[in-house]
């Protein structure tokens, strides 16, 4: 069953990595670092199956595991990766995927007990991180540092172009965003009032960086493709359309917090 799942997992993720910068088509220090983020995904993704072998999860979680692990694929190692490199709307898509697609998707699949059973002797170097997901304000904070770390111009630049500073970027905004989203989905219903506030304040200063894109009166970021417009493009993906997982989850959130307290106010 293992050996079937990893072929067929393969056979999908492989137009996704024979595309843009991938270790196939890239060359020099791009194709380096292209081939050490494809290892580090396919490490992870086989830990998951041999972890899943031995505590088996549930079937949608597993399916949602190998489908956001084949978007990740494509997202960091396909065309839009290509695309960012002379256009700041592909590049905020490709950011926005991670961060409100990708990092919710792999905590809802709840991964940790098949990454657990398939490495035994690391279950507390796998849980230290996750000790900071208690306190979802934390989280956020760290987040929201990241997002605008990555945003400033020389910053963003840089990892623009320089390969193993993109494999950096990636890596913060994912780990971070996993984090985040970790901290609010899977807070138990007494952190309810800090996870909504956690997501509300997400919203607001992504919504804010969004906003300062759109109406600026000149590119942030230089370059012959990265004109204005398309700094205008990039930054209403992120107040608009990457406002809305925020505002699910807010909302989703306040649920939470209202079934905590209806019993006291009834």
């Amino acid at each position: 069953m293992i050996k079937r799942q990893l072929w067929l997992a393969f056979a999908l993720a492989w137009p996704s990595v024979a595309l843009a910068h991938s270790p196939f088509s890239s060359d020099g220090a791009q194709q380096v670092a292209a081939g050490l983020t494809l290892l580090i995904i396919a490490a992870l993704w086989l830990l998951y199956f041999v972890g899943d072998r031995r505590s088996p999860a549930a079937r949608w979680r597993r399916w949602l595991f190998h489908a956001t692990t084949l978007l990740t694929l494509a997202t960091v190692l396909g065309p839009l990766d290509d695309w960012a490199e002379n256009s700041s709307a592909a590049h905020m898509t490709q950011h926005m995927l991670m961060m409100v697609v990708i990092a919710p998707l792999f905590t809802i699949s709840r991964p940790l007990p098949q990454f657990f059973a398939a490495t035994k002797s690391l279950r507390r170097l796998w849980l230290a991180p996750f000790r900071l997901t208690g306190k979802p304000m934390a989280c956020a904070w760290l987040h929201g540092f990241v997002i605008w770390f990555w945003h400033l111009p020389p910053f963003y630049l840089l990892a623009l172009e320089n390969p193993w500073w993109h494999v950096v970027e990636h890596a913060c905004f994912l780990v971070t965003a996993m984090g985040f989203w970790w901290a609010v989905l899977h807070s138990d219903t007494g952190r309810a009032p800090q996870a909504l506030l956690a997501l509300l304040f997400t919203l607001m200063h992504t919504g804010f960086l969004g906003a300062f894109l759109t109406f600026a009166s000149a590119p942030w970021y230089p370059g012959e493709s990265r004109d204005l417009a398309d700094q205008q493009l990039a930054g209403l993906l992120m107040w608009v359309m990457g406002g809305i997982p925020y505002m699910i989850g807010a909302l989703w959130a306040a649920r939470r917090w209202y079934r905590r307290l209806a019993p006291a106010v009834w």
